[in-house]
């Protein structure tokens, strides 16, 4: 166990408590008895007693403890949507996996024309621990990830898999189509840039000008590539089925997806699309069948939502910051403006953004973000020069999330509802291989060298860097516990460190970071990253919990220690104007820390581990807002740095400097770094409820109940009886209660205020009582009973539950853990 290093109360732009030392949230072990899990209903499971154990993270000696309360014999209620052996180590309050979200292999067309030949199964067991050439031309120099990831998923370019098959399987009747001897000429030459190469725009440009056929080898109606994009699509899936560990131990998951390809006039729209499981549509869908985001979300409505029995998918933009403003459109594909529904489409199936990866950041950027200092890390300014009808601040996520509140209040439904998480989008196989001190480039011939990484490229590698790692906080490690996080927003994103984040909102004590049992009573009261919450604290405002530990780093290889934390606030005024704040909430941004980029040697202090609770002081309980937290290290040395000391560059020795390393000497090539993690949202919504209160009895015997009420300080504009239905349900993963009130269904007792369905037969989804009370100032509330019933999916056991209120495209979600006490389950207030 780490020991105390010291605790420190303190005020930083509001009213916040500070613990810098050991954050007592996180991970703990409660691990069944059996494999086979046995899910015994209505409270007849035997808990263990309570063991404060601390869960190992994957190669790394740091534990983050779950405290009181949390521990129980078996998983609580949980939908598995595939067969396989339950999890030993299944931890209630979760556990933070890291992984990679989006690489690519041999069977993407840039990457073979870089001189990449891996396949699906040499990324996976790259990441799980197995050993590669560091580039495809250097076989005798190898890499190996230092930790092994948790989880991964290979998204290989939709267009071209089969084309690209076929340029490069001797024998294959178009083996020598034009294309396909252009691509082989080209293979691995080091060019220094992508453009130089003929080939890799021949398979480039197609994917920016909509309606480009494909290659006339392909054939009539492409039958010879999409028969051959059939195998290879088939072999991706086979290799994500055999790297998928599915025994008790939980090892390693994977997830079957793709990368669709959008480069309309040359603007990045690239979608990773991500498959919960195996039941998967027989072709990824490309950009030649859809060339737009919205034809995307069409096709996965069809081909997998409603095609295939099981078929779950979600798909993450990423590179924003070089989609020319278009990659987050506020018209649809006629030009009109996007309205309810299409703005929850767009919110449900892209529940992320890859905020970072190896082509820069997204977050901000300075011209557009003036009063925050740390806009300046690792950017690019391709796509924030280009001419552009629409508003290029909408390349960066904390713009496009402030864009998302003025949508909100124009539609009721906000659009750009995204989580954060990051990736490296490597592309020679090397899944999370983020190092700075071992890094080998990520995109073959193009910067397998030091050299060609010196390069400042005026296109793809201003910012260039090893990438990042995506981070989800989940029961266990499996493909439904990992997706359900993702589509929760319970993620985070990292510049390729491994510290360890926790962020909550809710009503808390000021003193929970000294609490051991932080994660339980965080969830109790409140709602993790990616969470939405209401008015709270008399008018106050949600108190935001963050914690963070530093990266332990790998043996010989200690992690940096963390410098501070900040919150990042997004609101809308009065006016409609949105607005953006960066609050100081714990460590000292002017603690001194260096790092000697000649030596790569660090000095300083820093933190371990600090914890802030804290309250915003200029929070106005009117105005929507998003808020999240971004924690930032010590100094340390980039990767250019270490090919300037590998190469023995004495800049003041101009004879020392081998040709090619010039840029070395160079003051504008950064050669260090200070790693960060951003974690997902939390939003303020005005028309949240302000109370809540639930409750499920489990009697039996066709005797159970529910009830329901929630208080609203500003009811819901969509909330209107007379002409709108509304939907009322409960889930756990399974349907636990469902009730749609049909419009005009409830009396109207006083008109536009008092709305009142009662029927002891609960015709209407078993619901005998139901009030709607709106006040002449816009307050009300809503509540419900039903009549005696059967609720054979409510589980008598602590675990999570939403409740969802639903009136057409608005919903109102309410995560809360759930407490099971005699035969009923509640959430507290």
């Amino acid at each position: 166990m780490n020991t105390d290093i010291g605790k420190v109360g303190m005020n930083v732009n509001g009213r916040a408590r500070v613990a810098a030392g050991r954050p007592g949230d996180g991970t703990m072990d409660a691990s069944t008895s059996d494999s086979k899990r046995t899910l015994i209903r209505r409270g007849m499971s035997q808990r263990q007693p309570r063991r404060v154990l601390c869960a190992t993270m994957t190669a790394v000696a740091v534990v983050l403890c779950a405290g009181p309360g949390a521990a129980q014999n078996a998983p609580p209620p949980w939908e598995r949507t595939e067969t396989r052996a339950d999890c030993d180590d299944f931890e209630l309050l979760r556990t933070p996996f890291f992984g990679e979200t989006h690489i690519h292999t041999g069977y993407s067309a840039d990457a073979v024309i870089n001189g990449t030949t891996s396949d699906p199964r040499d990324a996976y067991d790259f990441a799980t621990g197995g050993i590669v050439p560091t580039t495809p031309a250097n076989p005798q120099t190898t890499l190996q990830l230092r930790r092994p990831l948790d989880f991964s998923i290979v998204t290989d370019h939709a267009e071209y898999l089969g084309e690209t098959s076929i340029c490069t399987t001797p024998g294959h009747p178009q083996y020598d189509a034009p294309e396909c001897v252009e691509m082989r000429s080209e293979i691995g030459n080091p060019f220094a840039s992508p453009l130089d190469s003929q080939s890799f725009l021949t398979f480039f440009v197609p994917s920016a000008v909509p309606a480009t056929p494909r290659f006339d080898f392909c054939g009539v109606d492409d039958a010879e590539c999409l028969a051959q994009t059939s195998l290879v699509w088939q072999d991706t899936i086979d290799a994500s089925e055999e790297y998928y560990d599915r025994t008790a131990t939980c090892g390693f998951t994977t997830f079957i997806g793709y990368e669709w390809t959008g480069n309309t006039n040359f603007n990045n729209l690239h979608r990773n699309v991500i498959f919960r499981n195996e039941n998967v549509p027989a072709l990824p869908t490309t950009y030649f069948e859809q060339p737009t985001a919205e034809g995307l979300w069409g096709a996965l409505n069809t081909e997998c939502f409603d095609g295939i029995a099981g078929c779950d998918v979600i798909a993450v933009p990423h590179n924003s910051n070089i989609s020319g403003g278009k990659i987050f459109l506020l018209t649809d594909d006629a030009g009109d403006p996007i309205d309810a529904s299409d703005a929850r489409t767009r919110a449900d199936l892209e529940p992320l953004v890859e905020i970072f990866q190896h082509k820069a950041t997204s977050e901000c950027h300075p011209l557009f973000s003036t009063n925050d200092e740390l806009c300046g890390f690792e950017i690019t300014n391709q796509g924030s020069q280009l001419p552009s009808s629409t508003p290029l601040e909408l390349n960066y996520t904390r713009n496009v999330m402030r864009e998302g509140l003025a949508q909100q209040e124009a539609l009721g439904v906000n659009p750009f509802l995204f989580g954060h998480i990051a990736a490296t989008d490597g592309h020679i196989g090397t899944a999370g291989a983020t190092l700075e001190d071992n890094y080998p480039g990520h995109v073959g011939s193009f910067d397998d060298t030091p050299t060609q990484r010196l390069i400042d490229y005026s296109l793809f590698h201003n910012g260039a860097n090893p990438g990042g790692l995506g981070v989800v906080w989940s029961e266990e490690n499996s493909r439904d516990g990992l997706f359900s996080a993702m589509r929760r927003r319970e993620a985070y994103a990292t510049s390729g460190t491994r510290p360890i984040v926790r962020f909550f909102a809710g009503e808390y004590d000021e003193d929970l970071c000294q609490s051991t049992d932080l994660a339980g009573q965080a969830y109790r009261s409140g709602v993790p990253m990616g969470g939405e919450v209401g008015p709270m604290n008399k008018g106050a405002g949600p108190t935001f919990v963050v914690s963070a530990q530093r990266d332990p780093g790998a043996d010989g290889y200690p992690g940096t220690q963390l410098q501070r934390i900040q919150i990042i606030k997004g609101w809308i005024d009065d006016l409609g104007e949105t607005h953006e704040k960066v609050f100081e909430v714990a460590g000292d941004p002017d603690n001194g820390a260096t790092v000697d980029e000649t030596t790569c040697v660090k000095s300083g202090t820093g933190f371990d581990s600090l914890c802030a609770s804290w309250q915003d002081p200029e929070f106005d309980p009117t105005q929507r807002s998003f808020y999240y937290a971004r924690v930032v290290e010590n100094p340390s040395c980039r990767y250019t740095a270490y090919d300037c000391i590998a190469a023995s560059v004495n800049c003041a020795d101009p004879g020392t400097i081998p040709e090619g390393y010039e840029l070395c000497c160079d003051a504008e090539v950064v050669k260090t770094v200070q790693e960060r993690a951003w974690t997902s949202s939390i939003w303020y919504q005005p028309d949240h409820p302000a109370k809540f209160k639930s409750k499920i009895a489990l009697k039996g015997n066709s005797k159970d109940s529910y009830k329901l009420v929630a208080v609203f300080d500003r009811m819901p504009a969509a909330i209107a009886p007379a002409t709108r239905a509304l939907t009322i349900s409960v889930t756990d993963d399974d349907a636990i209660f469902s009730a749609e009130i049909p419009a005009g269904a409830m009396t109207e007792k006083k008109p536009g205020a008092v709305y009142v369905l009662s029927d002891s037969t609960g015709a209407i989804g078993g619901i005998k009582k139901a009030v709607i009370k709106i006040t002449p100032k816009g307050s009300g509330k809503i509540s419900l009973k039903t009549v005696k019933l059967d609720l054979p999916n409510a589980d008598l056991v602590d675990h999570f539950i939403r409740t969802r209120i639903k009136s057409e495209e608005f919903q109102i979600d309410h995560w809360r853990l759930w407490e099971a006490k005699g035969k009923s389950l509640a959430p507290r207030n």
